[in-house]
């Protein structure tokens, strides 16, 4: 499934950039949806991947724990306020799927040592879009915030730890964002590509309660860190 949503996107977005493209550098170009972000409020919606990772510090010097990342899959909506002509307000509420593998060092069997991390996020991004101006169909820009996100797979209220194979993180998390994107303006809508890196900034780590827990005990702190790739639609 997620390889034929890869190659519908992908066929979409080259067809596209080829005709944006053949009309940006035609002679009379045609300017479509001249008005459209003159207003006040606009809205959309978004599909796109994710790829999440852990940065995770220690107490001291060792080995240190491996994470294997998967491709993740989002879908959320758009809500763009005008604030000036090249600065507006979004808020992307949104749904993410992702998994993370940590192997834990010094274990001799997997079940000791594999932990597989699945999340289903709700995020809730509230972002500064800088635009830069308007060139023939095609326009720039750069988006920066903060955001916060519940994590409805994070075990907080299971009173197992990873002594039961079951990990465990806080439900709620704050993070910080910036990213780059283009929008294309098409005759009946505008398609806006983007990348955007996420950075944690608070400890989500729930601790094993054995203070000196070979999964927990040497570990200072864990944050989710995140790449977004976003295909939004005005």
């Amino acid at each position: 499934m997620k390889k034929i949503v890869v190659l519908v996107l992908l066929t979409f977005t080259l067809n596209g950039f080829a005709q944006f493209t053949k009309n940006m550098f035609s002679k009379d170009p045609i300017i479509n949806l001249e008005n459209f972000q003159n207003k006040r409020l606009y809205f959309g919606y978004f599909l796109g991947f994710n790829s999440y990772d852990f940065k995770i510090d220690y107490k001291t010097v060792g080995p240190d724990i491996q994470v294997k990342k998967t491709t993740g899959f989002n879908v959320g909506i758009v809500g763009d306020l005008k604030l000036h002509e090249y600065i507006s307000l979004r808020f992307e509420p949104g749904l993410y799927y992702t998994k993370r593998d940590l192997n834990f060092p010094g274990f001799t069997t997997k079940a000791d040592a594999l932990r597989e991390v699945n999340s289903t996020y709700i995020h809730f991004p509230l972002l500064l879009k800088f635009l830069s101006l308007r060139t023939g169909n095609i326009r720039p820009y750069i988006v920066g915030g903060l955001s916060t996100t519940l994590n409805l797979s994070s075990n907080s209220k299971s009173v197992d730890d990873n002594s039961e194979q079951r990990f465990r993180v806080k439900p709620w998390t704050t993070n910080y964002e910036m990213g780059l994107g283009i929008d294309f303006f098409s005759p009946y809508f505008i398609f806006s590509p983007s990348i955007r890196g996420v950075f944690g900034l608070k400890d989500e780590l729930i601790r094993d309660n054995d203070p000196n827990s070979p999964w927990t005990g040497d570990i200072e702190s864990i944050k989710s860190r995140a790449v977004f790739i976003n295909f939004t639609f005005h």
